[in-house]
């Protein structure tokens, strides 16, 4: 089932009057500046790894994230995990800010507002769409997005039905918006139910995603064949897997099946030992073709030893319930498209 959560462009509740504001600002910077410039779209997805705020929402199960539980999440430590989210997303590019940046794992809509204005993202001029979801502890998925590349023109939040034995989880992000170009990109961002019980047990739940955003992608694919559709998040599932097989049944490929980083980083997650990708970006034909570079953004101050196994591991927030001042589990992934 399809539904829409608001009817906010990006702004948040104190801007609700304005909401042209970034289309005004993306007709005038498409006037002035080169053709040239507006061939490029880099895009980022990360997993945020629990990024929490410090007040406790009565409706969801958030107490693990709060000052005077067992994880002690107090404000400082809230201040810097948002600005190291800030860092990671702004060294993704050296040419400027990505475009877009896909986020797994953020809050709620205050939350989302201190990232993009009082961080250190704050003078980057990020606008963002993000959904609110029935997820048990109030995780949602969000879209940062430079309103001077990128102007939405639709959004809605993809609610996804349980199936037996399934909580409720994350909503899927709908944006369509037009680029610089002039072409119009339909982007969703996921988040898919964990392998909490087995990957057996818990398959038929990150399933019912994939039939939910195939229901999507097909419906787009009806009205106009050759468009310019990507899917990005976290799957919790593996290139081969079920999942990613069903995407690409129905016409999507993945753009960093192949993706790799510096200082022998091989994928965005590292478990006992072994690096693996639960994080893709994938494109439908019109788009995948426009594949310039896609990485793994990997320097080294994202990451840490890792003492059992050796080599280095993503340089996360907490170890356990043991706090360090890191930037998530999760490596960003970053693809750049050229027209």
């Amino acid at each position: 089932m399809v539904v829409k959560v608001d009817n906010r462009i990006g702004y948040g509740n104190s801007h609700d009057g304005i909401w042209w504001l970034p289309c005004l600002f993306f007709i005038l910077f498409s006037f002035f500046f080169s053709p040239a410039r507006a061939q490029s779209l880099t895009l980022v997805e990360l997993n945020c790894e629990n990024l929490f705020d410090v007040s406790h929402d009565s409706l969801k199960q958030d107490n693990e994230y709060l000052p005077d539980a067992t994880r002690h999440w107090t404000g400082k430590r809230y201040w810097r995990k948002l600005n190291n989210i800030a860092q990671e997303i702004l060294s993704c590019r050296d040419d400027g800010i990505p475009d877009l940046v896909a986020l797994c794992e953020v809050e709620n809509d205050s939350v989302l507002t201190a990232l993009v204005r009082r961080s250190l993202l704050r003078n980057a001029g990020y606008e963002y769409l993000m959904t609110s979801s029935p997820d048990l502890r109030g995780v949602d998925v969000a879209l940062l997005y430079s309103p001077f590349s990128f102007a939405p023109l639709n959004y809605r939040s993809i609610r996804i039905t349980p199936v037996q034995g399934m909580r409720p989880t994350r909503d899927v992000l709908y944006v369509s918006g037009r680029l610089l170009s002039g072409d119009t990109l339909h982007l969703f961002v996921v988040h898919a139910p964990s392998r909490y019980g087995g990957e057996r047990h818990s398959r038929p739940f990150r399933l019912a995603v994939a039939d939910a955003l195939c229901q999507a992608v097909d419906s787009i694919a009806a009205l106009s064949p050759r468009s310019a559709i990507v899917v990005a998040g976290d799957f919790n599932d593996y290139h081969h897997s079920p999942i990613l097989n069903r995407l690409e049944k129905h016409g999507l490929s993945s753009v960093t099946v192949q993706a790799r980083g510096e200082n022998g980083v091989r994928g965005t997650y590292r478990y006992q030992g072994k690096w693996q990708s639960l994080d893709h970006v994938l494109a439908s034909p019109s788009l995948y073709n426009k594949v310039d570079t896609a990485f793994i953004h990997s320097p080294l101050f994202l990451l840490e030893e890792e003492p059992v196994y050796g080599g280095l591991r993503p340089r996360r927030t907490y170890n356990g319930l043991r706090y360090q001042p890191g930037y998530s589990d999760h490596l960003p992934l970053v693809v750049r498209f050229r027209w």
